[in-house]
Parts: C-alpha cells; sequence; structure tokens
C-alpha cells in the first residue's frame, strides 16, 4: 500500500472510466487557471462536457487555455470552440496543418488545473476511451499528480503554447533547450522532447536504467525501439534479468503493429517475454525498471522517441512501482503469450515481407522526411 503522503501525491487512473471523471471534478473546481493539451481531442458528448466544464471555469474567473494537435484532431468543427472564445478563454491548435510539416507534431496528453493538480498519460479526449478497457474502450493509463511538478508542467505547457504555430524556426533554435530538457523536483524527472537534433531526455534516461536493470516491464501500444535500447534490453535478458512486454494484439495503426512485430523472433531468442493484449485496442504507456516508473505520453518508438513532442515523468518511488507492477500484472491477465515456437510458425512469407516494410517506412523513411521537414521550416 501507498503510505498516506504518496497516495495524496499520486494516484493512477486506470481506464477512460476513472480518468474522465476525475478530469472533469478538477475542471470544475479550478479557480484560478486550466491548462488542457492534447493530440486528439473529438466533437460528440464527452468533448462537449470538458468544453462546457472549461466554459464554467473561464466564468468563474479561471484563465483557460487549450492546446490540441491539429493532425490529431483534424475532424473537430471550426465552430467547436466558440462557445469557449466569447467567454475569454484561449484555443490554439498546433501547426496547422500543412504538406510540407506534416510530420511535426504535439503528442503530449496534459491537464493542469490551478498548477496544482496535474493529469498526464495516454488520454486524448474521445469517446473510444471511455470504459474499462476491457468489455469496452481502449486499454489506457494515467497518473494524477499533486505538488511542485504540477508548476512545472504549466511551464512546459506555456512553452507550447507559445510555438503552436510553429512557424519561426530561429526561434525555435534559439529555445530547443526548451523542448528537450529534463526538469527535476525532490524524486521526480520531467522528461520534455521534440523534433530536431540532439539527445533526447527519454532515451537518454531509459538508457541509463536498462544499464542497470534487474527487473524491466514495459506495457506500449506502440513498439518500435532504436537500436541502442533493444541492446538495452537484450542485455539485461542476457545477464539473468528479466524483461516482460505487453504490446497490441488488436491496434489502431496496423503499420506499426507489423513494425513491432518485425522484432519479435530476436527478443524472443534472447529470453524477453512478450504478451499482446487481446480484449480491446491497447494505448497506455508505462515503463518500470526495478523501482522506476515512467508515464507519459511516449510509446517506444521511433516517432515518440525522434520526432513528436512527448512529455513523460520518471518517479524514482518504490511504493509507485509496486503499484505499477500492479497495473502491468492486472493487464497481463487478459494477454496472449507470445512463444518463439508458435511465433516462427504462425509467420507465412507474405507476413514477415509486410513486417519488413513496415520496419522500413516507420524506423527509415518516417524519421528521415520528419527531420527534413524540420530543417525547412521557414525562419
Amino acid at each position: 500500500m501507498l503510505t498516506e503522503a504518496a497516495a495524496a501525491r499520486y494516484h493512477w487512473l486506470r481506464a477512460g472510466n476513472e480518468a474522465f471523471p476525475a478530469m472533469l471534478a478538477a475542471i470544475e473546481a479550478a479557480e484560478s487557471s486550466v491548462c488542457l493539451e492534447t493530440y486528439t481531442y473529438s466533437a460528440g458528448r464527452l468533448g462537449e462536457r470538458f468544453r462546457d466544464a472549461l466554459v464554467r471555469a473561464r466564468q468563474r474567473g479561471a484563465r483557460v487555455r487549450v492546446l490540441f494537435d491539429a493532425l490529431g484532431s483534424r475532424g473537430l468543427p471550426g465552430a467547436f470552440w466558440q462557445p469557449l472564445q466569447a467567454a475569454g478563454g484561449e484555443v490554439r491548435s498546433f501547426n496547422p496543418l500543412a504538406v510540407n510539416r506534416l510530420g511535426i507534431r504535439d503528442h503530449r496528453k496534459l491537464l493542469v488545473c490551478d498548477e496544482r493538480v496535474a493529469f498526464l498519460g495516454g488520454f486524448n479526449i474521445a469517446p473510444e476511451y471511455e470504459g474499462d478497457g476491457v468489455t469496452s474502450g481502449w486499454c489506457d493509463l494515467g497518473l494524477r499528480v499533486e505538488g511542485l511538478l504540477a508548476s512545472e508542467l504549466v511551464a512546459a505547457f506555456d512553452e507550447m503554447f507559445e510555438r503552436a504555430d510553429l512557424r519561426h524556426r530561429r526561434f525555435l533554435r534559439l529555445r530547443k533547450s526548451s523542448a528537450r530538457k529534463t526538469v527535476r523536483t525532490p524524486g521526480e524527472q520531467l522528461l520534455l522532447s521534440g523534433p530536431g537534433r540532439g539527445r533526447s531526455p527519454i532515451k537518454r534516461a531509459l538508457r541509463g536504467d536498462f544499464a542497470q536493470a534487474r527487473a524491466v516491464q514495459i506495457m506500449v501500444a506502440y513498439f518500435l525501439p532504436t537500436w541502442r535500447m533493444r541492446r538495452g534490453l537484450v542485455h539485461v535478458a542476457r545477464r539473468g534479468g528479466r524483461v516482460e512486454l505487453i504490446l497490441a494484439g488488436k491496434s489502431d495503426v496496423l503499420v506499426s503493429q507489423l513494425a513491432g512485430r518485425s522484432l519479435y523472433r530476436r527478443l524472443l531468442k534472447t529470453g524477453v517475454g512478450i504478451h499482446e493484449y487481446q480484449p480491446q485496442i491497447l494505448h497506455a504507456k508505462l515503463i518500470v525498471i526495478d523501482d522506476v516508473v515512467y508515464v507519459g505520453s511516449a510509446n517506444l518508438d521511433q516517432r515518440s522517441l525522434n520526432i513528436n513532442y512527448e512529455l513523460m515523468i520518471r518517479l524514482e518511488n518504490r511504493e509507485i512501482a509496486e503499484q505499477a507492477r500492479a497495473v502491468f500484472a492486472a493487464n497481463l491477465k487478459h494477454c496472449r503469450r507470445v512463444t518463439l515456437e508458435g511465433w516462427r510458425k504462425s509467420r507465412t512469407l507474405w507476413q514477415r515481407l509486410k513486417q519488413h516494410w513496415a520496419y522500413f517506412l516507420l524506423a527509415r523513411i518516417d524519421p528521415y522526411l520528419a527531420l527534413r521537414q524540420w530543417e525547412r521550416l521557414p525562419d
């Protein structure tokens, strides 16, 4: 069990049925400020509930700001935010759609109220996330956080809100440390990553933890780690450690699932355990390395690690790690284990070809095109 202090600061949100009521309650209680950032925001009953709660917060006098990704929320009607804007709320679309910069996206999911309580994880504001993740709704995960980290998350939001139009590369270069940096508070690290050259704080932290790990548990929707990260996982298994993966048995991005499966044989041969989640589409992002926990918006794939704007927190806390392992174990009950022999027998030549092409597309072509688009942003 968590101590009283830890339980007050951290609370796991194991599905949309837990996350959305808690987020809406925080917005309804907000007095001074609300910051909402998401990749996908969909119109409909859930989206209207959030919008109406934001309008009421603004009418109470709170400063309300919303940032959504233009590609992820491309189906949102242009007039959707008029009630909030009429009340004085501020709404921005990140990187308005243009062919020459389509690949640069804000994949972060964040809600901060009164600079005191924050929500982060994989949840977008969309109806497919409503449910328990087993009988209905996508399987996702979030964390409610209180304390100093909430104010640091507001600062991270401020910077993204400023760069929403993504028009002035010279300005972004001057502030590139803001896009890729680590912010430390007691027991916590906020890992911010974005496009461009230089080392990603998320990759750097993970590689450091893999080097010392005895047990690694990873649950992610999209799995296509870099070669160095794959080597790190393999070394954990070869030196007698335990590595367990929960990956998508059902995916909303088939090409990502195909690319990830192209790695199965090599990982299984080294003793890495692979399990595919069966009941619903998997969208969660959770990494547990001994007593260190990572949670946030980033998957363990090339786009999250090298291209997208992402946000993760790293917690060094034995109690939180125990809770995270319990979350992992609960989801493991709904998985099918992949064995090396079974995997070899199940793959046809056509499946292997599709998986290799998917890997080439997502590990080589997509990062190359995104980097070229980033370099060609106007000065």
